[in-house]
């Protein structure tokens, strides 16, 4: 089997080095020097030489903005029984744009970085397979994922980016808040430092991958959601009510429990 990865980033490299060793991979980047550490793939640096090495998988790896560009960009070069697949964070725009397709596809979401998630143990990550892709290629990815030890889930595409709003915007948008409240200051408290380490685990990540995630539908209900609780909170410390805040503790433990 040949597979064809578009974009040589943090999440290309890794399918590349993860699959090198199975298939027939090749890699194809506009940015030359992305391309010069990888080992074991073919370095494309011709957007017509992808016809000649005929791929039967595409691994779309761009970042969001990019995705359906760079689509557009090589399927003039690829064969139409060639199954192309994004990895995206939100798949807002790509159902419809792969319905004016030929391609077989399959969408997927590795919910991790390569950056910040351990890659030699991945069994605490996971990924989610759209329900809406080809049977092949959720088959490929699943046996991909599992062979990784990754959890998966399977979700529509509209039950992907509902979900992705919840499960990633409210922490990242909770920890940006803590960092924006951050200054030069020594904190030996456990819990701050434990802030901290997520904190800076956040900013480690690519700011395309964070906008992805915020640019996402429906994320600003969430977000407005977090305001409203502090909100509610800041009105139990005006007013010194331990009742409320006692109320409002419990529900927290409620929520989380």
């Amino acid at each position: 089997m040949k597979i064809l990865v578009l974009g040589a980033g943090n999440m290309g490299a890794f399918f590349i080095d993860t699959l090198c060793l199975d298939y027939e991979v090749a890699v194809y980047d506009t940015n030359l020097e992305r391309m010069k550490y990888l080992f074991r793939c073919q370095r494309i640096e011709n957007v017509e030489e992808i016809r000649e090495f005929n791929p039967d998988l595409l691994i779309n790896a761009v970042s969001l903005e990019y995705t359906q560009s760079a689509f557009d960009t090589v399927l003039p070069y690829i064969p139409e029984t060639c199954i192309i697949s994004d990895i995206t964070s939100v798949k807002n725009g790509l159902p419809a744009y792969y319905q004016t397709l030929k391609h077989r596809f399959v969408s997927t979401h590795p919910m991790f970085g390569p950056t910040f998630a351990n890659i030699k143990d991945l069994s605490d990550q996971s990924a989610v397979i759209i329900k809406e892709s080809d049977p092949f290629g959720k088959a490929f990815f699943r046996d991909f994922y599992s062979r990784l030890k990754i959890n998966i889930y399977e979700y529509s595409f509209a039950e992907h980016d509902e979900t992705i709003a919840y499960s990633l915007s409210i922490p990242f948008v909770s920890t940006m808040v803590f960092g924006a409240c951050m200054k030069q200051q020594e904190a030996p408290g456990t819990t701050f430092k434990k802030h901290m380490a997520i904190a800076k685990g956040l900013m480690s990540e690519n700011d395309y991958l964070l906008s992805e995630i915020l640019f996402n539908p429906y994320t600003l209900p969430q977000v407005e959601n977090i305001r409203d609780k502090i909100n509610s909170l800041i009105d139990i410390l005006n007013s010194k009510d331990t009742k409320a805040l006692h109320q409002f503790l419990a529900e927290l433990r409620k929520n989380i429990a």
